[in-house]
């Protein structure tokens, strides 16, 4: 699972059948202080989450259908919550 923030949306009128109705939103991955840490993540949300909210996503294929609700889907990252603190100490 990693932290990330939603950084925009993406629109796709033609999608597999199985993510048919799915929010489609582009995450960037940070790093425990909140600062960018890596490429930006195509990832399916199942938590009505928006632009600009900090998330945890999970990348791997199998939990990223099975937060989505729909076995088989063709799905490598998932928003599967919404994080309101992070605190280090």
């Amino acid at each position: 699972m990693i932290l990330a923030r939603v950084v925009g949306t993406v629109v796709a009128t033609q999608k597999h059948y199985k993510i048919e109705g799915a929010k489609l939103l582009l995450v960037q991955p940070l790093d425990p202080e909140g600062r960018d840490d890596g490429p930006l993540i195509l990832s399916i949300d199942s938590v009505d989450a928006g632009v600009g909210d900090r998330v945890l996503v999970v990348t791997e294929g199998r939990a990223s259908a099975m937060a989505l609700g729909r076995d088989q889907a063709p799905v490598d990252a998932a928003i599967v919550g919404i994080v309101d603190e992070v605190s280090l100490g």
